[in-house]
């Protein structure tokens, strides 16, 4: 069993650039240079056994792009991904297989994640082959033990994915992401192309998957009430950056980054009257482009606290303490919160 205070995996200024270029072959033969996407631009962070860490953001901010990456499906430009202290970015191809079987991933498009020529039972037998080959007897037991686990009935193996709902398909694709018993699992919004209703039922899955299984997971979502439902921890992206990471109740209680105020302000509250006479933090501006991000803190063109300092310097992970870290002069420079507010209650 791993050691609780070693991470599973790690991440060390992690960095995924794409090269992108609308140039035409003149200007190209002229040596215009492509343009330069920072999906991903110095990311560290450590991922606990057992532990399910939330990871939010706007659509385009490199939620995606970021768990990809540690699962080697994109491959980073720099940096450093240690799963149990080996370096997978420097596993080629053939290294990295038999590492597979240890990191899989349920995709966020339950409809197009699965081949629609193959039988259920075919798509998670599929990786059982790959990593174990075992007897045919074997391998339908496992199959059908697999449906079982994830709420489907057995005798659907010989069916194809048409024949089912959006919430079974996406069991099936939690059968066959467990089907070889990996250690980590990326789950990359799993339930953002569901119904509501159906919704609550994944996450409850999920949660107990990871109990019975002892998953670690890195659950990518930009719903907020969801990541709080399943997440021990919570980290927090902005245009290819973390801006915070805490403990999942401490960060809903107190956060300290004004881009992670603004999210939590924007979670509907259950109770009418509450969420009638409750404040909203809402941001003016759009999202800079991931190509020509701004300097300094890259949230200073939207933050309604912005001082001369975020403009010019980039702001590291302050840590205030219990594992509670955030990317924000406001912390360096507490006073300027004071000021704010009283200008504030004086308008």
């Amino acid at each position: 069993m791993s050691d609780a205070t070693q991470p599973l995996v790690s991440l060390r200024d992690l960095k995924v650039h794409f090269e992108v270029s609308s140039a035409g072959l003149v200007e190209k033969l002229f040596g215009k240079t492509a343009s330069v996407v920072k999906a991903v631009d110095g990311i560290s962070l450590d991922i606990q056994p057992g532990e399910t860490l939330g990871l939010v953001g706007e659509s385009g901010c490199g939620k995606s792009t970021l768990g990809r990456a540690i699962l080697q499906l994109v491959r980073p430009t720099a940096g450093s991904i240690l799963y149990k202290d080996r370096d997978l970015c420097k596993l080629n191809d053939k290294q990295m297989q038999p590492v597979r079987r240890h990191l899989q991933m349920v995709f966020q498009d339950p409809y197009a994640s699965l081949n629609p020529r193959m039988t259920v039972g075919d798509i998670v037998a599929e990786p059982i082959k790959l990593f174990d080959n075992p007897p045919r007897a074997d391998l339908e037991r496992r199959v059908q033990e697999m449906m079982q686990i994830v709420g489907l009935n057995p005798r659907f193996i010989k069916r194809y994915p048409h024949e089912f709902s959006g919430g079974q398909r996406q069991r099936i694709g939690i059968a066959r992401a467990l089907a070889v018993r990996p250690d980590f699992i990326v789950a990359d919004e799993p339930i953002a192309a569901l119904d509501v209703s159906i919704q609550a039922q994944i996450l409850n899955l999920l949660s107990q998957l990871r109990r019975d299984f002892g998953l670690t997971t890195l659950f990518i979502s930009h719903d907020l009430r969801a990541v709080r439902h399943t997440s021990d921890r919570v980290a927090v992206m902005y245009l290819g950056k973390l801006v915070e990471v805490a403990d999942s109740r401490e960060i809903y209680r107190r956060p300290l980054h004004p881009y992670t105020q603004a999210l939590i302000s924007a979670i509907p509250v259950p109770d009418p009257q509450v969420e009638k006479t409750r404040q909203r933090i809402v941001l003016v501006g759009d999202v800079p482009s991931p190509i020509n991000p701004p300097t300094g803190c890259r949230f200073h063109t939207r933050c309604p606290y912005v001082f001369d300092r975020c403009r010019t310097e980039e702001p590291p992970l302050y840590d205030v303490g219990g594992g509670h870290r955030a990317a924000c002069f406001l912390i360096d420079e507490p006073q300027r919160i004071a000021a704010r507010s009283e200008q504030d209650s004086a308008a």
